[in-house]
């Protein structure tokens, strides 16, 4: 079994360094090599970064004139972007000494990806509490809020994430949507999804279904609906599609039925989708844990508050 190769650097900012392994080439400096193979990052910005020793190998700091070595492994940090500081907070549900069950906010993505990286759940909790290998075992998109759960050491990081992979986890959704009387009779939505690289939103197509919903609606008034969701799969924008299909799309969907731009600091509107609850039995100790997110959606708490204000909240 091959031996993982453990960083030189240390997190920053609840970061893991980027490892790369130099491949057989021409070069004859690693400088020359770096120029090419990371175009997004200017070449006067990767010579300050060598002349900072910030490229460094498991010998040490990588200089402007060191020779190139195919195999060689390098790791360095990323300048991050500048991103919006998503102003809410993340209460923990539950905390041992496996596992921590957060409540995301809205607007708050899981993981760094794209344009965000330290507003991200992770890098904000390994921050806080000083948990460099927290890991999320699933996880929710950034429009959405409720219950998320991260595993605190990489040694347990399988045995939760398989939960999930082996739907063995049961999850309980929340919306507000436009009534409908006749979803007082829970309907199971199926139908066949496809997200496309590089797109935004996903979209159903004609062919034999990938996704499945139980949707019902659980107490209306004043035209709105609170719906109970239970996803049986786990596709891209499942249930915000099949809400939508339904007829009754979520409050606050900036995608479905239209695709509206807003800007990342645009806190307003929250998207009312909630994830409720999460049950499963503990892959290592037995136990059954059942958690319930702590507050519930604005828009059926308190309607005219969030027709105002757009108060993110939940």
């Amino acid at each position: 079994m091959r031996r993982k190769l453990r960083s030189p650097l240390a997190q920053r900012a609840g970061l893991d360094p980027v490892r790369i392994q130099l491949p057989d080439g021409h070069w004859s400096t690693i400088r020359e090599h770096l120029h090419e193979r990371l175009p997004r990052v200017s070449g006067a910005r990767i010579d300050e970064k060598l002349r900072a020793g910030e490229f460094v190998g498991l010998d040490g700091p990588i200089g402007e004139d060191t020779p190139y070595t195919p195999g060689l492994h390098l790791w360095f940090h990323r300048d991050l972007p500048e991103e919006p500081h998503v102003p809410f907070d993340i209460p923990v549900v539950y905390r041992d000494e496996r596992i921590l069950v957060v409540h995301k906010p809205h607007f708050l993505a899981t993981i760094p990806r794209g344009k965000h990286v330290r507003q991200t759940a992770l890098v904000r909790l390994r921050e806080k509490h000083g948990l460099p290998e927290l890991s999320p075992a699933h996880r929710l998109d950034r429009a959405t809020a409720g219950l998320v759960l991260f595993v605190i050491e990489r040694a347990h990081r399988g045995a939760y994430q398989t939960l999930f992979r082996d739907r063995k986890v049961r999850k309980v959704y929340e919306a507000i949507a436009p009534a409908d009387p006749a979803l007082a009779a829970a309907r199971t939505v199926r139908s066949r999804i496809v997200k496309e690289r590089g797109t935004i939103a996903a979209f159903t197509e004609d062919g034999p279904p990938n996704s499945e919903s139980r949707i019902e609606l659980v107490e209306s008034r004043d035209g709105l609906g609170r719906y109970r969701l239970e996803p049986a799969t786990g596709r891209t924008h499942q249930l915000r599609l099949h809400m939508h299909e339904l007829g009754v799309p979520i409050l606050g969907d900036p995608f479905y039925p239209e695709l509206t731009e807003k800007p990342l600091e645009d806190f307003s509107k929250p998207l009312q989708l909630l994830a409720k609850t999460l049950r499963f039995t503990d892959p290592i100790t037995g136990a059954e844990h059942a958690f319930t997110a702590p507050c519930g959606l604005l828009a059926w708490e308190s309607f005219a508050e969030w027709e105002l204000t757009g108060s993110p909240g939940s």
